[in-house]
C-alpha cells in the first residue's frame, strides 16, 4: 500500500512527464550498446585514452573484454568537505584490477562552498556552479571509454551538479561515493548563539573566529544539517548511494571498505553482465517522488526546491513546488537536527539515522518501496546499515527503534504532522518556505515593509539602530537572472536577533536563503523575480506585507501597489569581478525558480 497523497503526486507527475520522459528514455536507448563501450573508438583514440596507464591497465583496456569505470571527483584541498577524496581514486582502482578491471580519473569537477563565500561577491557564482559542474561531467564522459561511473561529490551544488550531467549518461550505472560528515565539534547551537552576540556587537572578531574554528575544525562535511548532508541523505533516498554510507566519518576503516565495496557493486552492474543497471532506470518518477519525501521527513535544505526540479528535469520528469507542497502537508516530520534541533548530523547517524528513517517511512506508507537502487531491487535494502567483519563491509538490518527519540521520531508520534517545506502564493507570486524550524508563534506575520536592494543595507539599519520594530524585510533583485541568485544567510543572525528581541519580523526574497535555513520566517525563492517585473519590484517601504506560512499564502495587503508602474530595471552595482563577467551568459539563459533555476531549462 502507498498513501493515497503519495500515490496521487506521483502519478500526477508521471502524466505531466510522459511525452519529455519519453523523449528522455528514447535518447537513452540510442546510447546503448553492446559490449564495451571503447570498442567503438578507432585505434588512434584508444591509444590516446590509455596513453598515460600502467603497462597492466594497457593490457586490459586494449582488449574488448573488461569494464572501464570513468571517475568523476570534486577534489581539492582547501575545502574540508572534499579534502578526504584525494585519496578515494587509488581505493577505487584497486578494487577493480581485483576483479580484472580498470578505472580511470575521467575528470574533476569545481566545488566551491557556500561557507566560504557567505556574503561575498564570489556567492553570485554559487548556483550557476551546479551547471557548471553539470557540463564539466559530461566533458569528462565525452570521451566514450567508460562502462560506469563512479561520482565523488558531497556539497552543495555538486551533487546536483554530478547528478544533472551524469544523467546525461542515462545509459550507463552510476554510484555515488560519499566523503563523510566531520567529527563533531562545537555545537550548532552554541555556534549560533555567539553568531548573534556578534551581530549585536557583544563579542569581537577573534571570539567570533575562535568559535567559527571549533564548529569546522577537521576534514568532512559540516555537521549542521544543510545542502551538503541533505545531498547526502537524498542519494540514499533515490538509491544511489550505498545504505548507510552518508554520514561514516572519513578516515576510518568502515568509510575506506565502502568505498571499495561501491567500486565492486558498480563492476556488477555494466553492460557486461547479467545485472545491467543503468542510472535511467533507477532515476524515475518514484525516486524522485522518494527524494521528496525524504527531504520533507528530515527537515531538509530549501535548496532542494531548486535542485531537485533541475534533477528531475534532466530525467525527462517535470515536478514543481505544488507537487512538493502536497507531498509536505501528508508527509510527517520525524527529525530534529540543527537547524530545526540541536543535534547535529554524526547525533542523527548515531540515533539510528537513514536506515531507521527510511524504514519508518516505509512503514508508514511515503515512500514507494518497488524501486531499482544500486544496492538492488526494493527500498527495503536501505534499512539495513554496514559494519566491517574481518575488514570488509557487510550489512545487517537496522535498528527498530530511535536510540533518541527527540533525534528521530516514528511515524505515530512525528515531530509535526507535515513536512519542512510549503509552498507561498498570493498576489505577490510564488515562494517556498521552510517551517520545520519556525516556532508555531511566528508563522504569520503582517508588518510594513522595508525595502532592500542588497543585502548589506539591512545590515547598515541594523548596526545604526533602524530597525528595533516589527517589519518584513525585503530583498529584491537576488534572483538568478539579476545577479545569481546568491544565498543571504548573512541575513539570518540579524533577524533572529530582532526576533529575540520580541519584534515580528520576516523575509521576502527572490533570492535563496542557506540550507541552514532557521527559526525567522522566510519566503524566498520568490518568483517571478524582480529582474523581470515580479511584483516584489512594486513594493515600497511602508507597504503592509502579510506571509502566513499555516496558510501558504504572501501578499501585499493594498492591491493598488499592484498597479505601480515598473520601469526597466538597470543593475546599479557591478557584475564585474571576481568571475562574474564569465557568467552574463548564464545570467541571460537561466530560468526561473520552479524550473529549476537552470540555464539548460526555461
Amino acid at each position: 500500500m502507498l498513501h493515497s497523497t503519495v500515490a496521487a503526486v506521483t502519478q500526477r507527475i508521471r502524466e505531466r512527464s510522459q511525452d519529455s520522459r519519453a523523449s528522455y528514455l528514447n535518447k537513452v536507448s540510442e546510447a546503448r550498446q553492446g559490449g564495451v563501450y571503447r570498442s567503438g573508438l578507432s585505434c588512434g583514440n584508444l591509444a590516446h585514452g590509455f596513453a598515460a596507464c600502467g603497462k597492466d591497465d594497457k593490457s586490459v583496456l586494449a582488449v574488448d573484454r573488461s569494464a572501464n569505470i570513468g571517475i568523476v571527483s570534486s577534489y581539492n584541498d582547501m575545502l574540508s568537505a572534499h579534502q578526504p577524496f584525494k585519496d578515494y581514486p587509488d581505493i577505487i582502482k584497486e578494487a577493480v584490477r581485483e576483479h580484472g578491471a580498470v578505472a580511470q580519473v575521467a575528470g574533476m569537477v569545481p566545488a566551491m562552498c557556500d561557507g566560504v563565500t557567505q556574503g561575498q561577491d564570489g556567492m553570485e557564482l554559487s548556483l550557476f556552479s551546479r551547471d557548471l559542474i553539470a557540463m564539466s561531467t559530461a566533458i569528462s564522459l565525452s570521451h566514450n571509454m567508460f562502462d560506469g561511473v563512479i561520482c565523488l561529490g558531497v556539497c552543495d551544488k555538486i551533487v546536483p551538479g554530478l547528478l544533472i550531467g551524469a544523467l546525461s549518461f542515462g545509459h550507463l550505472p552510476v554510484v555515488f561515493v560519499p566523503a563523510g560528515p566531520m567529527r563533531t565539534g562545537l555545537s550548532n547551537s552554541e555556534k549560533h548563539r555567539i553568531r548573534q552576540l556578534y551581530a549585536a556587537g557583544k563579542v569581537g572578531r577573534k571570539e567570533l573566529l575562535e568559535s567559527e574554528s571549533q564548529s569546522y575544525h577537521s576534514a568532512g562535511t559540516c555537521t549542521f544539517y544543510g545542502t551538503a548532508n541533505s545531498n547526502q541523505l537524498l542519494m540514499e533516498f533515490m538509491g544511489l548511494q550505498l545504505p548507510g554510507s552518508s554520514f561514516v566519518n572519513p578516515d576510518t576503516d568502515l568509510r575506506n571498505a565502502l568505498t571499495r565495496e561501491a567500486s565492486e557493486i558498480i563492476l556488477q552492474q555494466t553492460a557486461l553482465l547479467e545485472g545491467y543497471r543503468p542510472l535511467a532506470e533507477i532515476i524515475d518518477e518514484r525516486a524522485v517522488v522518494n527524494g521528496i519525501v525524504g527531504l520533507l521527513a528530515s527537515g531538509g535544505s530549501t535548496n532542494h526546491a531548486i535542485h531537485l526540479v533541475a534533477i528531475a528535469r534532466a530525467a525527462g520528469i517535470i515536478i514543481d513546488w505544488q507537487d512538493m507542497s502536497e507531498l509536505s502537508a501528508v508527509v510527517p516530520l520525524l527529525c530534529r537536527i540543527y537547524p530545526n534541533g540541536k543535534a547535529d548530523i554524526n547525533h542523527f547517524q548515531a540515533a539510528g539515522g537513514t536506515a531507521l528513517l527510511i524504514r519508518e517511512l516505509l512503514k508508514g506508507a511515503y515512500l514507494h518501496g518497488d524501486v531499482s537502487t544500486i544496492a538492488g531491487e526494493g527500498l527495503e535494502n536501505y534499512c539495513q546499515e554496514p559494519f566491517l567483519e574481518d575488514g570488509r563491509v557487510a550489512w545487517r538490518a537496522g535498528i527498530e527503534k530511535s536510540l533518541d527519540a527527540d533525534v528521530i521520531s516514528s511515524v505515530e508520534q512525528p515531530f509535526s504532522d507535515e513536512g519542512g517545506l510549503k509552498l507561498l502564493s498570493g498576489n505577490l507570486g510564488r515562494s517556498v518556505i521552510k517551517i520545520s524550524a519556525v516556532n508555531e508563534a511566528h508563522r504569520k506575520v503582517c508588518a510594513p515593509a522595508i525595502v532592500f536592494e542588497h543585502q548589506d543595507e539591512l545590515q547598515t539599519m541594523f548596526d545604526a539602530g533602524e530597525l528595533e520594530k516589527d517589519f518584513v524585510a525585503v530583498v529584491r533583485f537576488q534572483g538568478p537572472k539579476a545577479n545569481g541568485m546568491p544565498e543571504l544567510h548573512k541575513l539570518t543572525p540579524i533577524l533572529g536577533l530582532l526576533q529575540d528581541r520580541g519584534f515580528k519580523v520576516a523575509l521576502v526574497t527572490d533570492g535563496r536563503m542557506s540550507g541552514a535555513s532557521g527559526k525567522v520566517p522566510a519566503a524566498i525563492h520568490l518568483q517571478p523575480e524582480a529582474f523581470e517585473g515580479g511584483m516584489i519590484a512594486k513594493l515600497k517601504t511602508g507597504d503592509m506585507i502579510e506571509l502566513d506560512a499555516n496558510q501558504g499564502s504572501l501578499k501585499v495587503l493594498d492591491e493598488q501597489v499592484l498597479q505601480r508602474p515598473v520601469k526597466p530595471y538597470e543593475l546599479d552595482r557591478a557584475t564585474t569581478g571576481m568571475g562574474r563577467e564569465l557568467f552574463q551568459g548564464f545570467r541571460s539563459l537561466v530560468g526561473n525558480a520552479e524550473q529549476g533555476a537552470s540555464v539548460f531549462t526555461k
